[in-house]
């Protein structure tokens, strides 16, 4: 079906969904996560990206939390969850994206990273999170994760 879709998309003129990583940064002593603000719009977002030559999906979502929160840690290698949005481009027009979100257990937190200058970050618990985030598919892995909480 979904093949379908795309093909039919495709001859309308639709492109078919892009796809990001994006890095759900955690406190693994407190359970708490990292939101940061988005650079257009100001909105609170986890740090995500689109994928890396030479890197596995995990590894450039691990890569963006560091150069857009200042993280450091370890990546799970398996996806906690998807989410989709619509990614604004300069031009004025939107496109759908895919965004693939892998669990960082953080270690260490810089600084001075490439994003300092550029976004805020707050940590929130998972539930403070998910009513901060705008996209309903991040909400609810934000709200899974709750049910997961670290020990206090």
């Amino acid at each position: 079906m979904n093949m379908w879709r795309r093909s039919f998309q495709m001859l309308l003129g639709r492109r078919p969904t892009a796809m990001q990583v994006g890095a759900l940064c955690r406190d693994p002593a407190s359970g708490a996560v990292l939101l940061i603000t988005s650079r257009d719009t100001g909105r609170w977002v986890i740090p995500k990206g689109w994928p890396m030559e030479g890197r596995t999906l995990a590894g450039a979502a691990a890569q963006e939390a560091w150069e857009e929160a200042g993280v450091r840690g370890r990546i799970a290698a398996q996806e906690l969850g998807r989410y989709d949005y619509n990614k604004t481009q300069q031009q004025g027009f939107s496109v759908p994206v895919e965004v693939r979100v892998f669990l960082l257990s953080v270690d260490s937190r810089a600084a001075k990273f490439p994003e300092a200058e550029q976004r805020e970050s707050r940590w929130f618990t998972p539930s403070e999170a998910a009513e901060r985030v705008a996209e309903p598919g991040l909400k609810r892995i934000l709200i899974a994760l709750e049910d997961h909480a670290a020990p206090a």
